[in-house]
């Protein structure tokens, strides 16, 4: 079982509140041409440990924002499949969840808690005019009573705004690919997006691409995560696309790594596999034959599966960054 109504709000914040209680969340009142909704983010587990992994990127580049720019104010259900606007964070190559740190949402001082940081990126959203957010998650209501924090009628808004796969078992119901929640804020004037992602310590980033649930053997042995990274593209090459575009990978350990077996999949999920090894700290490029995975100039992603079909390391590049013919994208 999935999320019910999984898709993204967006419209204009206008007010937060901390989150609070047993089951605190960070409370967002969001307004769109009609409607006023409540987004209600979580900043504890209910599992232990209690803190929440976060990731923030404060200059977000990746090709999901100019089809969100495109809609309109209001709540859009989504289709969780590959190539839409739907958030995954493992197969969505949206950010290396390797970077995401613990943080308590309630602790004494200033800037130094889930919450702080929350109300920091939200209070500049509230502070620009013409600012844009959009939740991911499920939608509620409407309601027959009264928003219980902001007041408004009907009641609504939407919640699980965060990783929703790779859940423990209490919660694996919840399980699904393409359908993970995050808070994206496009502040115009500043000319960036700002990206906010969280998940729960419990939840593992290795999962079924079909249900969602954790792979096990992938949660509790040792992965390969990053071994092997792609460094840089060639997305739009001089003359026809078919048969020279190419991928740059580079082995970051001190042993041969065999790729036989291994694949490059694009934001569509079709794959061109690998053969041959890779050296101790060498680098590999690999010409893609045109025949599967495509590199699209509209903008789209990279991703590298091992032998099992794990995600060992994962890329994105923007329209703009594919437009100039002839060179090639480096990847930090």
């Amino acid at each position: 079982m999935t999320l019910k109504e999984y898709g993204v709000l967006k419209g204009k914040a206008i007010d937060s509140r901390n989150g609070e209680g047993n089951s605190p969340h960070f409370q967002i009142l969001i307004i769109d041409d009609e409607w006023r909704h409540r987004v209600a983010v979580n900043v504890k587990s209910k599992a232990m440990p209690s803190e929440l992994l976060y990731y923030i990127d404060e200059d977000f580049n990746h090709p999901v924002t100019s089809d969100l720019q495109s809609l309109s104010f209001g709540f859009h259900e989504l289709e969780s499949k590959p190539g839409q606007i739907a958030l995954d964070f493992i197969r969505g190559n949206l950010f290396d969840f390797l970077k995401m740190k613990p943080l308590p949402h309630d602790i004494p001082g200033p800037d130094n808690d889930l919450n702080e940081l929350l109300h920091k990126y939200i209070a500049r959203a509230i502070a620009m005019e013409n600012s844009e957010v959009y939740a991911f998650g499920e939608k509620w209501g409407p309601e027959t009573k009264r928003d219980k924090y902001f007041g408004f009628a009907p009641g609504n808004g939407i919640h699980d705004i965060h990783m929703n796969q790779g859940n423990s078992k209490n919660w694996e119901k919840d399980d699904g690919v393409y359908q993970d929640g995050g808070l994206l804020i496009h502040l115009p004037d500043e000319e960036r997006w700002v990206a906010i992602f969280l998940a729960f310590q419990s939840q593992c980033f290795h999962t079924d691409d079909t249900t969602g649930h954790r792979i096990v053997d992938a949660c509790n042995g040792i992965n390969q995560d990053n071994n092997v990274c792609i460094i840089a593209a060639l997305i739009n090459p001089k003359g026809h696309d078919y048969g020279l575009e190419s991928v740059l990978l580079l082995n970051t350990t001190p042993q041969l790594i065999d790729l036989t077996g291994w694949a490059l999949a694009d934001k569509n999920k079709k794959k061109a596999y690998l053969n041959g090894s890779i050296s101790a700290g060498e680098v590999m490029k690999y010409t893609l034959s045109g025949k599967d995975m495509q590199l699209s100039n509209k903008g789209g992603i990279i991703t590298l599966l091992d032998s099992k079909g794990l995600k060992v390391n994962g890329v994105s590049y923007t329209k703009n960054e594919a437009s100039r013919q002839g060179w090639t994208i480096i990847f930090k």
